[in-house]
């Protein structure tokens, strides 16, 4: 009998490739248009620095993308670690190089799909591969986004102070206060479910009660080990801001050190905008950012690779990952099926 969430991937396939989906990508592109139409925003120029880029140094900016996923795949296995202590019976924990797979898979799918359907995929996978329950899953990915926000909301005040004190000029209070805002709800949720969860998930039917259940100890169980898990989510952070530098280096753009946190963190929070990988809110929210200090070609232009990197290559990579894991798991369920003895009725 197949597992409860075993029709989950068809549903997320289903979503990824759905009307909702075209249409946010319309209204994405929408968007976009808008800021070309109404902004003069010198393309010539622009695609002549494109085109002039350094390779060397485009290369280690993907580098450092792609590393930043093996750090945040060890805090989400250290996360599963925490939480699995709590249920003996979880035997199998994937490696951190699965875990850093799984991520860039998710985030695939959150390029492709609205609403952020990649955590979800994500949950399902873990679960698939750890012989988990989805709930549970689910609950660790809530502490990796409650830690994410926590470290982004610190770095992106500190940012933003540093960068008013060394310039002068002031940042949208939306870019100021979004991180912290998100992290102040979702301590809230958290402080609810350590508190309340247990008792208002008796009033819920067995079944869900249940997977309330998963999704608590998933969620409390996590949060150990905080040092560790809070570093290295810092140092993937860090190497989201190493990208962005090595892609004003490799298009000979000039600007100042306290920018390039700004704009790397500004970049994460209007990512979570449920369109297909932010696209419509992040490419006039970070060209808007770059303008603080840049010109209007070397804003186009820093936007656009590093998009090249952010969007375009997590398309590619994370679709060929994707892929391959979804053959992978075909041949598994032939060979387990083939492998499966035929009816002993002979006498």
């Amino acid at each position: 009998m197949p597992p409860p969430n075993s029709q989950r991937p068809q549903s997320i396939r289903r979503r990824v490739f759905s009307w909702p989906t075209l249409l946010s990508y319309g209204v994405a592109i929408a968007l976009i248009g808008l800021l070309v139409a109404r902004f003069d925003l010198e393309w010539g120029q622009a695609w002549q620095s494109i085109r002039s880029i350094n390779p060397w140094l485009y290369g280690l900016a993907i580098i450092a993308y792609y590393i930043s996923f093996a750090f945040r795949g060890a805090r989400w296995r250290i996360l599963a670690r925490n939480a699995e202590s709590r249920r003996p019976e979880l035997t199998k924990l994937p490696s951190t190089a699965s875990t850093s797979v799984l991520i860039i898979i998710g985030w695939f799918v959150n390029s492709v799909a609205w609403l952020r359907l990649g955590d979800a995929y994500r949950a399902y996978a873990y679960s698939e591969d750890s012989g988990s329950s989805f709930s549970w899953s689910l609950g660790t990915l809530l502490a990796e986004r409650l830690l994410d926000m926590v470290t982004v909301a610190v770095l992106i005040v500190v940012s933003v102070l540093l960068f008013t004190a060394t310039s002068g000029l002031a940042i949208s209070w939306y870019i100021v206060f979004a991180a912290p805002a998100m992290t102040v709800l979702i301590l809230l949720v958290v402080v609810a479910m350590r508190f309340y969860g247990t008792r208002l998930a008796r009033l819920l039917p067995a079944r869900l009660e249940e997977a309330y259940d998963r999704f608590h100890q998933g969620t409390l169980g996590s949060l150990d080990l905080l040092p560790t898990v809070l570093s290295l989510g810092v140092i993937g952070w860090l190497l989201e801001m190493a990208r962005l530098y090595l892609v004003l280096q490799a298009l000979d753009i000039d600007a100042g050190l306290a920018l390039i946190p700004v704009v790397a963190l500004g970049h994460a929070i209007l990512s979570t905008v449920p369109t297909p990988g932010g696209v419509g809110a992040v490419e006039p929210g970070v060209t808007g950012l770059f303008l603080l200090e840049l010109s209007r070609p070397d804003a186009v232009a820093a936007t656009i690779t590093d998009r090249s990197i952010t969007y375009l290559s997590i398309v590619l990579v994370g679709g060929l990952l994707f892929l391959a894991r979804q053959l992978m798991r075909i041949r598994k369920r032939s060979r387990e099926n083939h492998h499966v003895p035929s009816g002993s009725g002979s006498t």
